[in-house]
């Protein structure tokens, strides 16, 4: 299982704050969003081509590997002031 976070407006767009997916046929981040997405109309925030994405609390695209048991985060730019 791929353990997966949703923060800030995207958690409440997605109304869910974590949850757990399988991790069988998932080699990495995109691999992980198309999954999701696939899910239904709820899931297409993750669309967004903004998004920043973390495996395991480290910064991550598109093309890197997640693996069985890893923690993946997403969560919309971050602004400052």
């Amino acid at each position: 299982m791929i353990r997966v976070l949703f923060f800030a407006q995207l958690k409440e767009q997605l109304g869910c704050e974590q949850l757990d997916f399988p991790s069988a046929g998932i080699g990495n981040l995109a691999d992980l969003k198309a999954a999701l997405t696939a899910q239904g109309e709820q899931w297409q925030p993750l669309t967004q081509t903004n998004l920043m994405m973390a495996i395991n609390q480290e910064m991550a695209d598109l093309e890197d590997s997640v693996a069985d048991r890893d923690e993946v985060a997403f969560f919309p730019p971050v602004t400052g002031g």
